[in-house]
């Protein structure tokens, strides 16, 4: 099924380590998640106690955190109340994905419109939302609540662009980037330009760190959308073929189509404008994938961005956060979890 690329173990120590150097701060983050979450209402309460559970990495706290580590902030817990912040946004944009895509599992677990129905998850996306503007007002920051309220649009955005050209076989890279960068991107630069703000940086340095984030972002999506062609669902807790059976057309399809004749354009325009793509369709759209070598060649491009990432930390003095920081760059590209 699609080509087999071997995963480095090295990938995994870089995220392991970003986790141990801020562990104590995490584990302080999940109590505050799970704090806020508290509800009166038995429906919310269960809802959002089964997403939780479903697993995570965690990532996008994990930035916040290593950034702020970075940045130099070491008074108070505002870091940890905007590591939870930009974490709850992440699992709101989850739940409401999820309605979006009709899906029936995530990471192996049954979603929560699986279970409880589309109005109530799309009812308890928006709870979570609510609790994390709170939690940016009574941290009273105006820049950073004006980053992540404009980054809560951007992604709202990207969702209804997604929308737009779903089915879209012919679909163009540019467009493809900029759902990407609104969808995923926006709120990994968004984390770690927090922790920036946090530090009190100058403003080459908040970018430099934005940046990072952005870069880091869109190669965690390329090769994650790169995974549905060939990940073991057993491994990455991800349904192999997600994004196809759902009409998604990522980067490896674009790249098939930039490719290939003229049949085999038409060929996929038709499988697209299907209602619903079958195992076969995926079969035949699998021998065009090796054929035009798409995954390794998205792989590729996901490795630009992995660079311009570490690039971006340049900046800064050598330091134990950012050797951190620049190896979890590989993370995104290599990660076997």
């Amino acid at each position: 099924m699609g080509s087999v690329i071997p995963l480095k173990n090295s990938a995994n120590s870089a995220y392991l380590d970003l986790r141990n150097l801020v562990a104590n701060k995490l584990d302080k983050v999940e109590k505050l998640i799970n704090l806020k979450l508290e509800s009166k209402v038995d429906l919310i309460q269960k809802m959002t106690k089964h997403h939780l559970n479903s697993g995570g990495k965690r990532l996008r706290a994990l930035l916040t955190l290593g950034s702020a580590k970075l940045a130099g902030y070491d008074l108070g817990d505002r870091d940890i109340n905007l590591a939870s912040c930009v974490e709850l946004i992440h699992s709101a944009t989850l739940l409401h994905d999820d309605v979006i895509d009709e899906s029936d599992l995530r990471r192996g677990n049954k979603t929560t419109n699986n279970i409880w129905g589309n109005q109530s998850s799309i009812l308890t996306g928006d709870y979570l939302l609510s609790r994390c503007f709170e939690i940016m007002v009574d941290d009273g920051d105006l820049e950073i609540l004006k980053l992540l309220s404009s980054t809560s649009s951007k992604i709202a955005q990207g969702e209804v662009l997604q929308l737009q050209h779903k089915g879209e076989a012919d679909l163009l890279e540019e467009t493809y980037t900029k759902i990407i960068n609104l969808k995923t991107a926006a709120l990994f630069s968004a984390a770690t330009k927090t922790g920036a703000c946090l530090g009190k940086l100058d403003i080459k340095e908040k970018e430099a760190l934005a940046s990072y984030g952005k870069n880091l972002g869109l190669a965690f999506q390329i090769a994650d959308d790169a995974l549905d062609y060939f990940a073991k669902e057993i491994l990455f807790g991800k349904e192999v073929g997600k994004d196809f059976y759902e009409g998604k057309t990522t980067l490896p399809l674009i790249i098939i189509f930039q490719r290939a004749n003229d049949e085999e354009r038409d060929f996929l325009k038709e499988i697209f404008k299907k209602e619903k793509r079958t195992e076969d369709d995926f079969s035949e759209v699998l021998s065009l994938i090796n054929k035009y070598k798409a995954v390794e060649e998205s792989l590729k491009r996901a490795e630009y961005f992995v660079n311009v990432s570490r690039d971006a930390l340049a900046i800064f003095p050598n330091s134990r956060e950012k050797n951190i920081l620049q190896n979890l760059s590989s993370f995104s590209l290599n990660r076997s979890f």
